[in-house]
């Protein structure tokens, strides 16, 4: 079981092609480095798409998902 303690979202959009380095880029770009136990929260412009990285204390995870309809709030 991965072991989160706190998440971070991200308040400007991500392109969605972005993969596991671009989105640990822009995590060490805006907090200086990935913290142990943390997940952050990237979402696309329409909101519709989301990418969480989880950095677990041994590596980085990184999740997508797609909203069919609507958007995420």
């Amino acid at each position: 079981m991965i072991r989160i303690e706190r998440i971070w979202l991200a308040s400007e959009p991500m392109d969605m092609r972005a993969g596991t380095k671009t989105a640990l880029a822009r995590v060490v770009a805006v907090f200086g480095a990935a913290q142990s136990h943390c997940a952050y929260l990237f979402a696309n412009k329409r909101a519709n798409r989301m990418k969480v990285l989880v950095h677990d204390g041994f590596g980085v995870w990184l999740a997508s998902r797609r909203l069919n309809q609507g958007r995420f709030v």
